[in-house]
C-alpha cells in the first residue's frame, strides 16, 4: 500500500478510562477503526454510548490508551503544543450546541479570523477578508453585515453555518461534526447536512459525523459503526449495514426511525429500559438486559466483532438477526 492508499485515521483498541465516584469507568472500550481522506465515517448510538468521549479521544482532549494515526504521525505521542497544533489546523470540530459554543462577547469577524492567527499567521485584515469568503461558501446571506454581528444576533441555523466556517479556517484535513443538527429546527437540518456535503466534495476533507439516528446519516456517510455502551457492535460500508443488519441493538435504531408512509399516530418502536450504567456493566454482551433475543450465552460472555462477508461488515452478536432473501 502506498502512502495515497494509506488511510487517514487509524484508531486501535482505544480506551479512554476515567475515575469516577464509584471506581473506574471505560466510557471508550477497545475501539478500533478507520478512515479514508475524503470519506464520512458516522457514529452512531444513543446519548452516553461513548461516541462524543471517542471523539474527544482522537483530538487529544482526554487521556487514552491504544493508537491513534493522523495523517501518517502518531498523535499519541505528540506533546501539548503539538496537539494545540493539531486541533484547528489539521482538526475541525463541530459541536452540537453552536450557542455555547461561539463566544458571546467577539463578533463573528473575530471567531473566525483567530484561528487563522494562532495556526496561519495570517493578520487580521487578511484574515477577515478570508472570513467574508468562508461566510459566503457555507451559505450566509449578507456575509459583510454578518461578520460585525454577535452570535445571539443570528438564528440558530446561521450559528451553526458560523461554527462551520470557523472549523473549516485552517482547511483542515478531517472535519469531527458531534450532532451538528440536534439543536436545529428539523427544517433547518437538512440545509446543514447538504452544506457538509458540499464542503466535502469541494475541499476533499474526511468527516466523521456523530449522530443517534441512523436515518440522519443514511445518505450522508460511506462507513457506519454502531457504538453501544463504549464498544463498537457493527460496523462497515452504509450499503452493507442497511442490506444487512445483523446486531440486535443496530436494528432496535433503525425501527425507531420515522418514516413517510406510517399512519398517522403510529407509535414509533423503542429500545426498552436505559442505556447501562458504565460503573455497572453486565458481565456478558452489554445489550442484553434490553435485548428480547438474549440468551444464556449473551449474559455470560461479551461477543465480539466477527466479519459478516468480505467487504469489512462486522458485528458482535450471539444471536444475530437471521436474513432471508426473497425468491
Amino acid at each position: 500500500m502506498n502512502a495515497a492508499d494509506q488511510p487517514l485515521l487509524i484508531v486501535e483498541n482505544l480506551t479512554v478510562e476515567l475515575q469516577a465516584v464509584r471506581g473506574a469507568i471505560r466510557p471508550v472500550d477497545s475501539v478500533s477503526l478507520t478512515l479514508q481522506q475524503g470519506k464520512t465515517l458516522a457514529l452512531v448510538g444513543e446519548s452516553g454510548s461513548g461516541k462524543s468521549m471517542l471523539c474527544r479521544a482522537i483530538l487529544g482532549l482526554v487521556p487514552s490508551q491504544g493508537g491513534i494515526r493522523f495523517n501518517g504521525h502518531n498523535s499519541g505521542s505528540l506533546s501539548a503544543r503539538e496537539l494545540n497544533r493539531l486541533r484547528g489546523r489539521e482538526i475541525g470540530v463541530v459541536l452540537q450546541d453552536p450557542l455555547s459554543s461561539l463566544n458571546p462577547v467577539m463578533t463573528i469577524a473575530s471567531q473566525i479570523v483567530e484561528p487563522m492567527r494562532c495556526h496561519l499567521g495570517v493578520r487580521y485584515r487578511e484574515g477577515k477578508q478570508r472570513a467574508l469568503a468562508l461566510l459566503r461558501d457555507v451559505g450566509i446571506p449578507r456575509p459583510e453585515e454578518r461578520l460585525e454581528c454577535y452570535p445571539h444576533q443570528l438564528s440558530g441555523g446561521m450559528r451553526q453555518r458560523v461554527a462551520i466556517a470557523i472549523a473549516l479556517a485552517c482547511e483542515p484535513k478531517l472535519l469531527i461534526a458531534d450532532e451538528p443538527t440536534t439543536a436545529l429546527d428539523v427544517t433547518v437540518q437538512a440545509d446543514i447536512l447538504n452544506l457538509l456535503s458540499k464542503i466535502q466534495q469541494d475541499r476533499g476533507m474526511a468527516i466523521i459525523l456523530v449522530s443517534h439516528d441512523l436515518g440522519v446519516v443514511a445518505g450522508r456517510a460511506h462507513d457506519i459503526a454502531v457504538m453501544y455502551a463504549g464498544r463498537i457492535v457493527e460496523q462497515g460500508t452504509t450499503a452493507a449495514l442497511f442490506a444487512r443488519m445483523r446486531m440486535r441493538y443496530t436494528h432496535a435504531l433503525f425501527e425507531a426511525i420515522p418514516r413517510m408512509d406510517d399512519p398517522p399516530q403510529r407509535r414509533l418502536p423503542n429500545i426498552p429500559d436505559q442505556p447501562p450504567d458504565f460503573s455497572a456493566l453486565p458481565p456478558g454482551c452489554r445489550f442484553a438486559p434490553r435485548c428480547e433475543y438474549v440468551g444464556e450465552r449473551c449474559r455470560a460472555e461479551y461477543p465480539l466483532l466477527v466479519a459478516d462477508g468480505d467487504d469489512g461488515h462486522r458485528f458482535a452478536c450471539w444471536f444475530p438477526r437471521i436474513l432471508t432473501t426473497k425468491t
